[in-house]
């Protein structure tokens, strides 16, 4: 219904973030372009479902002040004087509210777990000449030996570390589907723990940074994903758990 309401091309279910009272359950539409801006919807009992608007940079660096666990109720306001005195004092300069809605806090903390750890595995999707993505057609999966390593997957985001590679270093890359930052460099290093389940037939990732994001994918067939179901709150003790 999403889907055909919306026209989207496809709709993915993104996962559940937990609130005290109440789950938000998080659905994100999908165009042609796959690298393009995604846009996300969110239901409070699967059925009635909400667009949310895009995430600002501003919505972004507020929503990292706020700390502890979501409400359930998108209404509900953090007050900023508790929070940041700082940015409160800017925000009423600007002739603004010195509150965050509990709204924007879920735009910015999906697109924050979006960009840190959505993942694809390598050669699922390609870009084309003129910089749109699409998925790749002759996409088999990845072996069993190329599934075991974090090498084989890339985050799914605009790519950081691809720029700063010397040209030695991209000389062996695939400029069609080598356009993304793999998994090998993430900071801290050790913060996926990859599995195998079922006898090796499926390889699950877990991110420890973000606690509730699991990615599968069954080697040599296109079947993968990710989903999220956790409380929205990064794990920042990671660093001294490692």
């Amino acid at each position: 219904l999403v889907q055909r309401d919306y026209r989207f091309e496809r709709v993915w279910f993104w996962g559940c973030i937990q609130g005290v009272r109440g789950a938000y359950y998080i659905a994100e539409g999908l165009g042609p372009d796959r690298a393009a801006p995604r846009s996300r919807l969110y239901s409070l009992n699967c059925l009635d479902w909400s667009l949310l608007t895009p995430a600002t940079e501003e919505m972004l660096a507020l929503a990292e002040q706020v700390k502890g666990r979501f409400q359930g109720d998108p209404s509900f306001e953090y007050s900023l004087a508790e929070i940041n005195t700082e940015a409160a004092a800017r925000l009423v300069q600007s002739g603004k509210e010195p509150v965050i809605k509990e709204e924007a806090r879920l735009v910015a903390t999906i697109e924050h777990i979006d960009r840190a750890v959505g993942i694809v595995p390598r050669g699922a999707f390609m870009k084309t000449p003129l910089g749109s993505v699409h998925e790749n057609r002759h996409f088999e999966g990845l072996s069993l030996v190329e599934a075991k390593k974090l090498s084989s997957y890339f985050h799914f985001t605009e790519p950081a570390n691809l720029k700063n590679k010397t040209l030695w270093e991209k000389a062996d890359l695939d400029p069609s589907t080598d356009f993304l930052d793999s998994l090998e460099h993430d900071i801290p290093q050790g913060s996926w723990s990859i599995q195998l389940e079922k006898g090796g037939t499926v390889v699950v990732l877990r991110s420890l940074l973000w606690l509730g994001l699991t990615f599968y994918h069954v080697p040599m067939t296109k079947q993968f994903g990710y989903v999220y179901f956790g409380t929205g709150e990064k794990n920042l003790d990671l660093p001294f758990m490692l």
